[in-house]
């Protein structure tokens, strides 16, 4: 559906984030700084030495838009200010400028996902990796939202916190087994989602169930089950991988009120399962 109202420029997005900086100190506006630093990153940059390459090379492209009074900021430029700067001010203006640009469209795919950064810890410090906790929008490429944690046992309680960040009405959210929680189904068909969860042994009722329901060998038979079939095969890596799926709409067979996700029953309409029993649910 296109869009009504033309959309919102990184400026609009930031013009509240805070300048740290002293006044006589200033050689380059805020909001290039801000600028030229997100477009690095979105264009591959990983330091502040190579944003300001990008900012070198793509000159001429960024005066057409931006002021640029003393040409491109150095890489120490940026580092210093970025260090200075709010860090829960400008998470709100990016989240903002995310949530102007993102799109949702009929059934786009958002990926609920917990992540340890690379080289984020510091033993010498005592300081932990950092663990983040993530929504990826499948279509758009996209993160939506993250949440930090303290550690990995601590992503069910974050999951609910970045869920609150997104507007989920006509999405499918993914979440691993560590998210196959009656809350967190519960908070995205409140929120007007779908959702589809991996379902491991972590759930014993329910995947015990599943595993008896597949493993009845009159499941096929049974005209009142219809059961779907879907087969696909890869090749990468010097190896063929194939991958056999069973979908069984809304079985009967499964005591829901000997499981965790009890509750939630009504509130689907559509559930299937690989050979792994991993459980994906798809909500009304």
């Amino acid at each position: 559906m296109p869009r009504k109202t033309p959309l919102p420029s990184l400026s609009d997005c930031f013009a509240d984030l805070d300048d740290p900086r002293v006044e006589r100190g200033k050689r380059h506006h805020l909001i290039d700084i801000v600028t030229l630093a997100v477009c690095g990153i979105i264009s591959g940059a990983d330091n502040w030495v190579e944003i300001e390459e990008f900012g070198n090379a793509k000159i001429e492209w960024f005066r057409q838009f931006m002021e640029l009074p003393n040409g491109i900021p150095s890489h120490d430029t940026f580092g210093t200010v970025f260090a200075r700067i709010c860090p829960k001010q400008f998470k709100q203006c990016f989240v903002s400028w995310v949530r102007a640009v993102f799109e949702v469209t009929q059934g786009q795919f958002i990926a609920i996902d917990g992540k340890r950064l690379r080289r984020s810890h510091d033993q010498s410090a005592g300081k932990a990796a950092i663990h983040m906790v993530s929504a990826w929008a499948c279509s758009n490429r996209l993160v939506l939202g993250q949440v930090k944690t303290d550690a990995k046992s601590n992503e069910i309680t974050a999951i609910p916190h970045v869920l609150r960040l997104l507007e989920l009405a006509g999405c499918i959210v993914t979440i691993d087994a560590m998210g196959c929680q009656t809350a967190i189904a519960e908070q995205i068909v409140d929120q007007g989602g779908d959702y589809v969860f991996a379902l491991k042994g972590n759930q014993t009722a329910l995947h015990d169930a599943v595993q008896a329901l597949f493993a009845d060998p009159e499941l096929a038979n049974d005209p009142d089950i219809p059961v779907y079939t879907h087969e696909t095969t890869d090749g990468d890596h010097g190896r063929v991988e194939v991958r056999r799926y069973r979908c069984v709409a809304n079985p009967d067979g499964i005591d829901q009120e000997k499981s965790s996700q009890r509750g939630t029953q009504t509130k689907r309409r559509r559930a299937g399962w690989d050979d792994a029993y991993r459980l994906k649910v798809l909500t009304g």
